[in-house]
């Protein structure tokens, strides 16, 4: 009797949970298949929100029809939030309607004086234009191979021997390399690299850690290998049961970086990048054992325009070669794919310089800020601090940055700026998110991090082929990361299944 009661008890809760299991599938299956109405949507959308581990935290969501113009979605959509690398899609914008996606860097290289018999009598002067791309980022050679091409120029015009100096001109911009407001912690760090009118290999020196004995320290290569700066090795060789971490360190106009950490013995090399704080002689300085390694002998140095007395007068000079880079929309797309902060901040100086003469961070501002109230967004009513939103200073509104979508959407450069933005699933820094979900390749949007800020924007079409604008941010939540993800990916999923025809 005593068994057959429990067996009674366990096929009564096997079959509660087949039943709850069928209502689950079902309502699973309605959802995927967007077997609702808007209305559902939004209370769906409500309850996805309301997450209690997000009870401390703040969400701002607004989501537009492109098609129709109606507003499906919206929380907290006119209140300031800290969007961290949203603030990529205003400067790439902005960037593309201010200079057009073929706009190209010019970078001119000058004489001073005369060649005679292979010797150039006076300065070689390298004319900074702001230019990103002086690096291998657009091609599989080496870092130094546009310097390497500079060099052979300058011996197919005959030169072996300069008498001067090597002189970098970053003068239109400023030499404020950090951007506004960014913490003191991110000095070292190589996604903040500083910005410069005359920049090489994104201002960053490649430096390959190698195990090598256990307890000894582990081998340095670097790219480039300059003698600039000297490094201080304290990266032991660890057996493999410990813990792989590797720091860097420099005291700000130090020329001395100090690498600490482990490594395991039996692991592969990995790379690490070191900024540099004077962009300006970091790349005549190169330019400089480019040269002596072509043969080409200096009989001065390498030197920033700020450290020689010399009036430039480019009238009087002769210009000998100048460097043309990729276009505006190659820019855009390495920028909005890999997040690539140091690009942004040199675009937002480009434009202050190209519009108002002087590449600056305040002029750069300036000159968006007038076209911001083109497209239907206060200027008033944000703060924009950076370029690339490291800065935790920036503020704007999720429905700003759908009024930003929208109006990229109408506008002859969409196509470059669409291109740009990563493909959930797919490629850039959404390649991990939304796999194997209904809204892989679906989604083309920019995702934002920084402590204690998610953010997500970007275009989507649903199951009717009706395209989306969206923006989703989350602030000052102390959940792991991965579950503010997890809900940004989950109302994309949502959005993407939604059917107006059902």
């Amino acid at each position: 009797m005593r068994n057959c009661l429990l067996y009674i008890f366990l096929f009564t809760i096997i079959i509660s949970a087949q039943i709850s299991a069928q209502k689950d599938s079902v309502k699973i299956k309605s959802q995927s298949s967007g077997f609702f109405s808007l209305n559902e949507l939004r209370n769906q959308l409500d309850d996805t929100f309301a997450d209690p581990n997000f009870n401390n935290a703040v969400w701002g969501v607004f989501v537009k029809s492109l098609k129709t113009g109606d507003v499906i979605y919206k929380k907290n959509q006119d209140k300031l939030f800290i969007p961290a690398s949203l603030m990529k899609l205003f400067t790439s914008a902005s960037s593309l309607l201010l200079l057009g996606s073929d706009f190209s860097y010019q970078t001119d290289i000058y004489s001073d004086g005369v060649i005679e018999n292979g010797i150039l009598k006076g300065n070689l002067i390298i004319r900074g234009s702001g230019d990103p791309t002086i690096s291998g980022r657009f091609t599989e050679k080496e870092n130094e191979q546009i310097f390497n091409d500079w060099a052979d120029t300058l011996l197919n015009k005959g030169i072996k021997i300069i008498e001067g100096n090597i002189i970098g001109d970053d003068n239109i911009f400023d030499d404020l390399g950090l951007g506004n407001g960014w913490s003191w912690d991110l000095q070292n760090k190589w996604f903040a690299a500083p910005s410069g009118a005359l920049s090489f290999n994104e201002n960053l020196i490649e430096i390959t850690v190698a195990p090598s004995k256990i307890n000894f320290p582990a081998d340095l290569s670097f790219s480039p290998s300059t003698r600039l700066f000297s490094f201080a090795n304290k990266i032991i060789t660890v057996e493999d049961g410990y813990n792989e971490d590797i720091e860097i360190y420099k005291k700000p106009g130090s020329e001395i970086f100090t690498l600490v950490g482990t490594i395991k013995e039996n692991s592969n090399p990995v790379k690490v990048f070191a900024p540099v704080d004077n962009p300006t002689q970091f790349s005549v300085s190169v330019f400089k054992d480019i040269l002596e390694s072509k043969g080409i002998v200096l009989d001065g140095y390498p030197a920033d325009i700020d450290e020689i007395n010399i009036e430039l007068n480019y009238r009087e000079y002769e210009l000998l070669f100048s460097h043309i880079s990729y276009s505006m929309k190659d820019i855009i797309y390495e920028l909005n794919k890999k997040s690539n902060n140091f690009y942004a901040e040199q675009l937002l100086k480009t434009l202050g310089h190209e519009i108002y003469n002087y590449g600056t961070t305040e002029n750069g501002v300036k000159a968006c800020k007038e076209l911001f109230k083109v497209m239907g967004i206060n200027p008033e009513n944000m703060v924009y601090a950076d370029a690339s939103g490291l800065s935790r200073l920036n503020l704007i509104t999720p429905k700003q940055v759908v009024n930003l979508l929208e109006y990229m959407y109408k506008s002859d450069e969409f196509n470059s700026f669409y291109e740009s933005l990563p493909i959930a699933g797919m490629d850039g820094t959404l390649a991990a998110r939304m796999k194997k979900t209904k809204a892989e390749g679906k989604v083309r949007a920019k995702p934002g991090l920084l402590s204690g800020v998610r953010a997500l924007a970007g275009y989507l079409k649903t199951a009717d082929n009706e395209p989306f604008a969206f923006s989703i941010i989350v602030n000052n939540y102390l959940v792991p990361s991965n579950l503010a993800n997890y809900i940004q990916d989950l109302v994309c999923l949502k959005l993407v299944n939604f059917s107006r025809s059902q």
